[in-house]
């Protein structure tokens, strides 16, 4: 996969998660305002954010240069925390010690990327493959050994200073002209697919492809020891009518995961109770299928296999959950969370198709 996707990186680390990600983009930008205000002193900072000097970053050094940013607004952007578990990001260098922003920046423009690990460890299933439209954290995935990786699909060119209307005659130059995109995938490789399949394949058909064999059960069972060691390795079908089939559920696969779907208007589970939005204790009744989020409210027709479903090491339903009662937060918005839970659940249909292709692939492959 990394021969693939010749440029891949590791997720970010920020050092200071607490500070400069939240849930809540306001609350973060009010943090931001009050660690740029040098009128605040030093040591009141520090101390209302816990924040420490470490060997590479300097919080007195950071505020000064922050409040000369005349540009300090524009580095609010989204990050995949955890899976399904978007946040906002306050994306400067002044703030963030690992921000990878030689790769990061193709992520800031429309892409998509694929998140995969090298190795893995721990007694459980191995689950760690997920797509993302933003920059990842470094334990989006969970695991004692390895670390995410990601993959955008496309790379984008730096811009050009566009022509001031002085020097050309023409006043608006089209986006074209200053800012192109490629794709991130291996030229032998897209042009092998082509000869093979005698069609012009799409990246995004590739990427489909790869994602959907990922998410075979079959491909993760019957490789799971060199899964632990290595980057995965994607077999290609040589008939292209078994690739367009993966490909495509592939693609619904994508969609989901990326919250687009059109089929999570049609939500596999509801919404009940009255009272607080606050997460309490988090309690799986599986006699009912009823996932409470505290003692008056839940979720319904949550099955065994959707409450414990994973996905990068994590229990996604459980994670998504714990991570906001821990910090003494509401559900912001339980139609989000009813279509996650809408989207594990079509997941695991998607996944019994796929298996169901599988099968046919490892029987003839492009060698």
């Amino acid at each position: 996969i990394n021969d693939i996707f010749p440029v891949n990186v590791t997720g970010i680390v920020t050092a200071r998660d607490g500070f400069v990600i939240d849930f809540d983009k306001i609350t973060l930008r009010n943090r931001i305002v009050q660690f740029k205000n040098i009128s605040i002193s030093d040591e009141t900072i520090k101390e209302a954010y816990n924040l420490k000097d470490t060997r590479e970053w300097k919080l007195s050094e950071a505020r000064k240069a922050l409040s000369k940013d005349n540009e300090w607004d524009v580095h609010f952007n989204k990050i995949q925390y955890r899976p399904f578990d978007i946040r906002d990001i306050y994306y400067s260098t002044l703030m963030v010690d690992w921000g990878r922003t030689e790769y990061i920046r193709h992520l800031l423009e429309k892409n998509i990327s694929i998140c995969f690990m090298r190795q893995f460890s721990g007694n459980m299933d191995y689950t760690h493959f997920l797509v993302s439209k933003y920059m990842v954290d470094n334990r989006t995935f969970f695991s004692s050994k390895g670390i995410i990786q990601q993959a955008p699909l496309y790379l984008y060119n730096e811009k050009k200073q566009k022509k001031s209307h002085i020097q050309s005659l023409i006043l608006f130059e089209p986006e074209t002209e200053y800012k192109t995109k490629t794709p991130n995938i291996d030229k032998v490789l897209y042009e092998k697919l082509n000869k093979t399949y005698k069609k012009k394949l799409t990246p995004e058909e590739i990427l489909y492809y790869i994602y959907a064999v990922f998410y075979s059960n079959i491909y993760r069972t019957k490789y799971i020891e060199f899964l632990k060691i290595d980057f995965p390795r994607v077999p290609f079908a040589a008939d292209y009518n078994v690739f367009s089939k993966m490909a495509k559920l592939g693609n619904q696969l994508v969609d989901l995961h990326l919250m687009e779907s059109t089929l999570l208007g049609k939500p596999v589970s509801k919404y009940h109770g009255e009272g607080t939005e606050r997460i309490g204790k988090v309690i799986y009744d599986e006699k009912e299928n009823h996932l409470y989020i505290n003692a008056n409210k839940y979720f319904d027709n949550v099955t065994p296999e959707v409450w414990n479903y994973h996905i990068g090491g994590y229990q996604v339903l459980k994670k998504y959950l714990d991570e906001r009662r821990k910090a003494g937060k509401e559900l912001e918005n339980h139609k989000y969370f009813g279509g996650i839970i809408t989207a594990l659940s079509m997941t695991i249909e998607l996944q019994k198709k796929i298996d169901e292709i599988f099968g046919i692939i490892e029987e003839d492959l492009i060698k």
